[in-house]
């Protein structure tokens, strides 16, 4: 790494520490308003830049958005290979996506939460995403088969493109969905502060649900 580091023009890594620095503004913006209130230019006054002077390091909202939920999901990513390294489980991978959720929530929300107005992420956004849910179905694919097949099993049999190379059974495909939906649906309310005054730890509450879905 260091080595292409040092392959750089001064010009390449004065840009790449102004970009870097852009988005360290972003995610702070995002942190006091919400991404629907990211603004360009705010940014631009923040680091004593002019607008014009920024879009040369983006070009626009939507570009820095992208370049945002890129870094998220890189990071997320980073967190279950991480997790999954010693082979595929679903306990540690589901352990790991809660440990970065709480650890990083700016970033959570930007990726699962409300959606921004007016953004619209570019095909190759989802290449990460597809990454993070092979590890899910490889741990989904590595357990053993403990009841029979639904319908809606066999409708997952017909409508996998978003499992597209992955060898799963459709039984699979049914597990690794239940798990991304119910421990996501626990994650973004603990996130966005739900069960506060509710009396209870929801780190019990997302133990019990991963519990049920490994059928302990």
């Amino acid at each position: 790494m260091a080595e292409a580091r040092d392959s750089k023009t001064p010009r390449e890594r004065y840009r790449a520490q102004v970009r870097a620095e852009i988005m360290e503004r972003a995610w702070e913006q995002i942190a006091a308003a919400g991404a629907s209130a990211l603004s360009l230019n705010a940014i631009a006054k923040r680091m004593g830049m002019s607008g014009p002077a920024l879009y040369r390091y983006f070009a626009s909202r939507d570009e820095l958005i992208t370049e945002l939920i890129t870094d998220a999901y890189r990071s997320l990513a980073d967190a279950v290979h991480a997790a999954a390294g010693s082979g595929p489980a679903l306990a540690p991978l589901a352990h790991a996506l809660r440990s970065w959720a709480l650890d990083d929530p700016h970033r959570y929300l930007l990726v699962y939460g409300t959606p921004v107005p007016g953004y619209h992420a570019p095909d190759d956004i989802t290449a990460i995403a597809s990454e993070i849910m092979a590890m899910i179905l490889d741990a989904c694919a590595a357990l053993p088969a403990d009841s029979p097949p639904t319908p809606f099993d066999d409708h997952l049999a017909d409508h996998r493109d978003w499992a597209a190379g992955h060898p799963a059974s459709p039984a699979a495909l049914h597990r690794a969905l239940t798990f991304w939906t119910r421990l996501h649906g626990v994650l973004s309310l603990e996130v966005a502060g739900h069960f506060e005054g509710m009396g209870f730890d929801p780190a019990q509450l997302f133990a019990a649900e991963l519990d049920a879905l490994l059928g302990h």
